[in-house]
């Protein structure tokens, strides 16, 4: 029976803002030893014994990050995508897998559906609760694992076992219970019959489908239509592709609902493992703190920081010096062009800075200074009005789409390698130091013709600077929305 890892990266992780944003989510954060949280989901589901393919499913506008992360995960199984065009939460994803997984290998395909922003340590531990997960999938459950409780967290779900009906590896599950008050939390952690629900699944794609198909009839009908249209795209667009696009229109029409609401709270075929790992979701700058040994003050420091008089505070600043004096008890976390300055007791209401900047329509909410494209990055160094000064930095063989700007000229100065610029009808190559006008009206590419990355500076002046501002005419990322 083949085992395939579905790793569902779609979380926007709101309680870490400034780091997390609406296009650069949860699962890209960084850990204290440099990876990624994605990346360390890759390398997870990658070392599990005998999984020569993966899926990842993740939202379009995340692919090529995300496959940049795989890469870094020097994982060696085959990975496939299915990409969304806009989230509709982990039922509907994990009803695609489920599809996915029944066309290429059959029904008996075990799903391990996993978090893309969770943290689990150590690799041994892990394999050995999925052995006896995958043990009960082979049996007809659902498995999931549950977290034993190590405080009274009001802020994760409870998986209630049935401890006088054990099963293989594990227990029947009860009852789940959504975010307890604290009382009740505390008293979950004396009577030892609940746990942390962890959001990690094993089972079946065939029963994945036929519950969700008891439970949920017009979400399973929806899904299968938006499964067989996505095939039909692919076999018309790219038969060969790794990676299946979905509609907007099929799957952007379904319910957006969690698994466990739709699946998991209603089935009476569940099964939990307690877990033997180690695990966090990572889910608030208290938890992030915590990957980071504290001083003799208590203090918890990553990047360039100083603390004077100061205890039990965590200050994570990467671009510039940040100084405390005489504080205690403090979130500090510093971006480029955000700051966010919190009492550690009230990590979980960072939501309703990110809640605010949305309904206000602020940038910082969807986009760093610095976003990634699929060629590279582009890095805003200064703008006013009706001037926006960027540094590109395109991939070795990467190139911008052809595309044309109404209300904007642009400016390209060459720091270092090779460009080929395409400028109307005319192709030029240029180096370190040279230059080149792009009028408001002209269609252009940049692309680089070089082996080393392309750094150019870009100054860019008219009457309106947006993002949106750009016609494509040629993409060979398929995006034919705004950004270059």
């Amino acid at each position: 029976m083949t085992v395939l890892p579905v790793i569902l990266s779609g979380g926007a992780g709101s309680r870490l803002w400034p780091v997390s944003r609406a296009l650069y989510p949860k699962p890209f954060l960084r850990l204290p030893n440099g990876r990624t949280l994605l990346c360390a989901a890759f390398e997870r589901a990658g070392a599990l014994h005998g999984t020569p393919d993966m899926l990842l499913v993740t939202n379009q506008d995340y692919a090529f990050q995300c496959h940049d992360e795989y890469a870094a995960s020097g994982a060696a199984c085959a990975l496939h995508s299915i990409l969304e065009p806009a989230g509709r939460n982990t039922a509907p994803a994990i009803a695609m897998a489920a599809w996915f997984a029944r066309e290429r290998w059959g029904d008996d395909t075990v799903l391990l559906a996993i978090a893309a922003d969770h943290l689990i340590v150590p690799q041994d531990a892990f394999q050995n609760d999925v052995d006896a997960a995958v043990a009960l999938a082979h049996e007809g459950w659902i498995a999931t694992f549950g977290i034993r409780p190590a405080y009274p967290e009001s802020g994760y779900g409870y998986i209630e076992i049935n401890r006088e009906r054990p099963v293989g590896g594990g227990f029947a599950t009860r009852k789940f219970k959504e975010k307890p008050a604290p009382d009740l939390a505390a008293n979950y952690i004396l009577d030892g019959a609940h746990y942390w629900n962890s959001g990690i699944f094993c089972m079946r794609a065939g029963l994945y489908l036929e519950e969700l198909e008891a439970h949920q009839p017009a979400l399973a009908a929806g899904a299968a239509a938006a499964w067989a249209a996505a095939r039909d795209r692919k076999a018309r667009i790219d038969p060969a592709s790794r990676s299946i696009e979905l509609s907007l229109d099929s799957f952007g029409a379904l319910a957006d609902i969690s698994v466990d609401y739709a699946v998991i709270e209603r089935s009476q075929r569940v099964a939990m493992v307690p877990a033997s790992f180690e695990w966090s979701d990572i889910g608030s700058w208290r938890a992030v703190s915590e990957l980071t040994a504290p001083d003799t003050d208590g203090n918890r420091i990553v990047g360039r920081a100083l603390a004077l008089d100061t205890r039990n505070t965590f200050i994570q600043s990467a671009h510039r010096l940040t100084a405390a004096v005489g504080v205690e008890d403090l979130l500090i976390v510093d971006t480029e062009d955000a700051l966010l300055v919190a009492h550690a007791s009230r990590a979980q209401d960072v939501k309703r800075i990110t809640d605010r900047l949305r309904a206000e329509g602020h940038e910082a909410q969807k986009l760093h200074r610095t976003v990634h494209r699929p060629w590279g990055s582009f890095t805003v160094l200064e703008e006013s009005a009706h001037h926006k000064i960027k540094r590109l930095s395109v991939k070795p063989g990467a190139c911008i789409s052809l595309q044309m700007h109404q209300h904007r000229s642009e400016h390209w100065v060459v720091v270092e390698g090779e460009a080929r610029v395409t400028k109307d009808e005319e192709t030029i190559t240029l180096v370190r130091d040279q230059s080149t006008y792009i009028p408001a009206g002209a269609k252009h590419r940049l692309e680089n013709a070089g082996d080393v990355p392309l750094i150019v500076i870009e100054v860019q002046t008219g009457r309106y600077l947006g993002e949106d501002d750009i016609q494509r005419f040629e993409d060979r990322y398929g995006r034919m929305s705004d950004g270059q």
